[in-house]
């Protein structure tokens, strides 16, 4: 039980972890987009969340059950973040993201969600 208790906390650290770590390189590397390409951050935040809704929208149709899944968009990288209920989903949710167009990378940092939580 307490072993349990440790992964749910090592799992949630990880994720914690990931998601800042995408977020601090995220805004250096939409600065360096925007002085190349002469976007605005409103245009790339737009284009960042449009993905991130097409990523979510095709995990959706793809069988996945994106309840508790959080989906990151940064200049085509893509985070998968949070859990899913059944292990095969984990991989399966990362071949499916792959596969959107518009998506240059995945990070799949997905985990398995306990029965009754």
């Amino acid at each position: 039980m307490n072993g349990n208790r440790i992964l749910k906390l090592a799992g949630a650290a990880l994720i914690a972890v990931a998601s800042v770590n995408a977020w601090a390189q995220g805004s250096e590397s939409v600065a360096a987009s925007t002085a190349t390409q002469g976007t605005s951050k409103s245009a790339v935040r737009k284009a960042n969340r449009a993905l991130s809704k097409k990523v979510a929208q095709a995990l959706s149709k793809g069988g996945i059950d994106t309840t508790g899944v959080n989906v990151l968009a940064k200049s085509g990288a893509v985070t998968l973040a949070g859990t899913v209920t059944d292990p095969t989903q984990i991989d399966k949710a990362g071949s499916i993201a792959k596969g959107v167009s518009g998506v240059t990378s995945v990070k799949n940092v997905l985990t398995i969600r306990e029965g009754g939580q």
